[in-house]
């Protein structure tokens, strides 16, 4: 049951985010410095707040139809409503897409980079990207853990009720909305790595113990508190990774890097993380195992972020 809400969660997320998709792989890293780097933020962020949005409405339903129904009939078919409601999204986005016109910047210019152009400087710049690859690593693991992973974690592991394990996801979504703005602010404040080691470090020392806090005495409550606080966690480091990451990538490269950088860390971090977990717990026997992924992520993103701001031309406008 809490993998079949999981599944919903990830295709409503993956759908509210489909939006975004277009702008960023239509628009070149070669259009300007200063302007590639404030739409390329502006279209992460948006992206960041709209997959927040996304988990908080499909938790919200997935806790409606378990309060609702009873667990034979969401078993036997109430399991399909929230697929159904992430189908009826699907003419919309098309439709918006449609309706999206190209940037003045954009459909003006006199000179667009080919793809064999854009391969070959990425190729030029792979170590920036491979460590914004392990940069976004911490944002994913802790973003699939604390949301798409939270709801089977809380009822197959810990023994929680599905409506319980649900209605702390929907307030994970809530609490991640309200933090990514703050780490934003605080990463313009008092600079981007600070907010980026600082975390990771909490990240590194508090996840094992923070588990293994639940393992040993699972309840409602605590499941809330754990996951709160690894949504602390992921709000104030994710908010202020988007606008380093569109900082560190080369101009020529910014949006196709980032694309690549943030893909990649989703697919070889994030979208593992269930599987992971699950197979560690099984491996080791030990109810907080997930922690270990969790732990390797941050330390992935913390050596990632130390040796881009110390070996790697950092722009100037990048706080320090």
């Amino acid at each position: 049951m809490g993998t079949s809400f999981g599944i919903g969660r990830s295709l409503a997320a993956r759908l509210f985010r489909r939006r975004g998709i277009g702008w960023r792989v239509g628009i070149s890293g070669r259009d300007g410095d200063a302007w590639s780097q404030g739409v390329l933020h502006q279209l992460a962020v948006r992206q960041s707040g709209s997959q927040q949005v996304a988990i908080v409405v499909a938790a919200a339903l997935g806790y409606a139809l378990n309060q609702w129904m009873s667990p034979t009939a969401v078993a036997d078919w109430g399991w399909r409503i929230p697929f159904a409601i992430g189908c009826l999204i699907i003419p919309f986005i098309f439709l918006l897409r449609r309706s999206l016109q190209e940037t003045e910047e954009f459909a003006t210019r006199a000179q667009r980079p080919t793809m064999r152009q854009v391969f070959a400087t990425l190729l030029q710049n792979w170590r920036v990207v491979i460590a914004g690859v392990l940069m976004v690593a911490m944002t994913t693991t802790t973003f699939y853990l604390i949301t798409i992973y939270a709801p089977t974690f809380g009822k197959t592991v810990l023994s929680l009720n599905t409506a319980d394990a649900l209605l702390v996801t929907l307030l994970v979504g809530v609490s991640n909305f309200l933090w990514l703005p703050v780490g934003g602010m605080l990463s313009d404040r008092f600079g981007r790595k600070p907010l980026l080691v600082a975390m990771t470090l909490l990240t590194i020392i508090s996840a094992y113990p923070a588990l293994s806090f639940l393992a040993q005495a699972p309840s409602f409550a605590h499941m809330l508190e754990v996951l709160l606080w690894f949504s602390f966690l992921y709000g104030l480091y994710n908010g202020a990774m988007i606008p380093a990451l569109t900082e560190i990538m080369p101009v020529e490269v910014r949006v196709a890097g980032f694309s690549l950088a943030y893909s990649l860390a989703t697919a070889v971090f994030g979208g593992f993380t269930p599987a992971i977990s699950t197979w560690l717990i099984h491996l080791t026997g030990d109810k907080a195992a997930p922690a270990y992924w969790m732990t390797f992520a941050a330390a992935c993103a913390l050596g990632a972020t130390l040796v881009l701001y110390r070996h790697l031309s950092v722009r100037p406008q990048l706080a320090v």
